[in-house]
């Protein structure tokens, strides 16, 4: 019988994988903490009416790339593609958001079927964040700030270079989405086939465009900062103060804009160039209309998203990883009946004592000399040795097994969690 692979695009995480992603997540947990952010969780699953009046149904991720189904009740329901939409959701449907000064963050699988990749997967895990009902660029400088400290934290700063802009408000953007589509009619046998198609129905998504001909006709094309308002620019020149003030670098990026169509005024994104083409690992901006848009009471938001793939990419690429990843401090060989029980009743007593020690008893039977293998290579620092003999003589053996630990010691059964606890730990 054949065997059953996993779908395409959706990967496993194996456990030599997952300390670095643990390793991630906690540093994000910590930064998060200290900014005072609280975490939501919600549903993987949402009603497809969300994520179409959220994104925009002229949007490729809603007419291409949404996994969507209908249920036994005949409901449209689609797997989240991204998480902001369903925190608005969240937030609204539980009375969080009217009057009310949040700061979220949550993380989880996402789905899009597109082409697989590295760094770009069509289960791919973001950590976001969201923050609503603070108006002024400062909240928008202090998420920046958050994400320039993680990338400290993490030592990966120097890779990652800030891209700034704003797309101002929305009758900026009308005025000058019209701009935009009356330059590049004029090339349209130079346009290449996607941002022909996106001419009509979102024109501004035609400024990320990767073609070279199109980028180079964009060199000439109007520039939105030019057709900003006074409100617009006013709020991005206090973000740019703000992070003048404090010192973090960024680039201004006229060509920067979001792939949602409920972004206004800031955008933002960090960029690597030791990803290859995927050289975005996190990005956000300013979403001040998506609540109202959702159904809830006009609430000024603000938000970004990263993906949790591309930092561990990132991570392994400048080799700025945790130390050594083991599955044990400390191995429990036993041999016999007797000697297998007391060895759970002393990993136990160890567990007690040591809490930050990871404890694993050998499980299974097997000779001493397959048991010291398995020991050896959980990376455990020390074996305690448990036989029939041992018992007899009420101790055990407690073996080093790395260089520089000294000789193996047999250590009476009343003492040997006192005399681990106080030589080796």
């Amino acid at each position: 019988m054949a065997r059953i692979q996993s779908i395409r695009g959706m990967n496993d995480i194996l456990p030599t994988e997952t300390p670095l992603w643990q390793y991630l997540e906690a540093r994000v947990r910590d930064v998060l903490s200290r900014y005072g952010y609280s975490e939501i969780r919600f549903p993987i699953v949402e009603h497809t009416e969300l994520f179409k009046r959220s994104i925009g149904e002229v949007t490729d991720i809603v007419e291409k790339e949404m996994y969507t189904f209908e249920d036994r009740n005949s409901d449209s329901l689609t797997l989240r593609p991204e998480g902001t939409a369903s925190c608005v959701r969240a937030c609204d449907q539980n009375g969080l958001l009217h009057n009310q000064i949040q700061r979220l963050w949550y993380t989880g699988p996402m789905f899009r079927h597109e082409r697989p990749q590295k760094g770009r997967l069509r289960q791919f895990h973001q950590i976001g964040v969201e923050t609503f009902g603070m108006l002024g660029p400062d909240i928008d400088a202090e998420l920046i700030l958050l994400t320039a400290r993680l990338w400290r934290d993490l030592g990966i700063s120097d890779a990652l270079t800030l891209e700034l802009n704003s797309i101002g408000n929305a009758e900026s953007r009308a005025n000058y989405r019209q701009a935009l589509v009356n330059y590049l009619s004029g090339f349209m046998d130079e346009l290449d086939e996607d941002s022909k198609r996106r001419l009509n129905s979102n024109p501004l998504r035609i400024l990320d465009s990767k073609d070279p001909k199109t980028r180079a006709l964009l060199a000439d094309a109007p520039v939105l900062s030019d057709y900003l308002d006074d409100v617009s620019k006013q709020h991005f020149d206090g973000l740019c103060a703000r992070l003048d003030a404090v010192g973090i670098p960024y680039r201004l990026n006229p060509q920067l804009v979001r792939g949602l169509d409920y972004y206004g005024l800031t955008v933002f994104e960090w960029t690597t160039d030791k990803l290859g083409a995927q050289g975005t690992v996190c990005a956000g901006g300013r979403y001040d209309g998506l609540v109202e848009q959702l159904g809830g009471k006009p609430t000024p938001a603000v938000g970004f998203a990263m993906g949790i793939e591309r930092l561990v990419l990132m991570l392994e690429t400048l080799q700025v990883t945790p130390k050594e990843h083991t599955q044990a401090d400390i191995f429990i060989v036993s041999m016999g009946e007797q000697a297998d029980i007391a060895a759970l009743k002393i990993g136990e007593q160890l567990r007690n004592t040591l809490p930050a020690q990871k404890v694993v008893i050998n499980c299974g039977g097997g000779s001493f000399k397959s048991q010291f293998k398995k020991a050896d290579k959980s990376g455990a620092s020390i074996a305690v040795v448990l036989g029939e003999d041992e018992l007899q003589r009420g101790e055990a053996a407690v073996k080093p097994l790395r260089a520089g630990q000294g000789e193996q010691q047999f250590v009476a059964l009343t003492e040997l969690v006192n005399h681990i606890s106080k030589n080796y730990f």
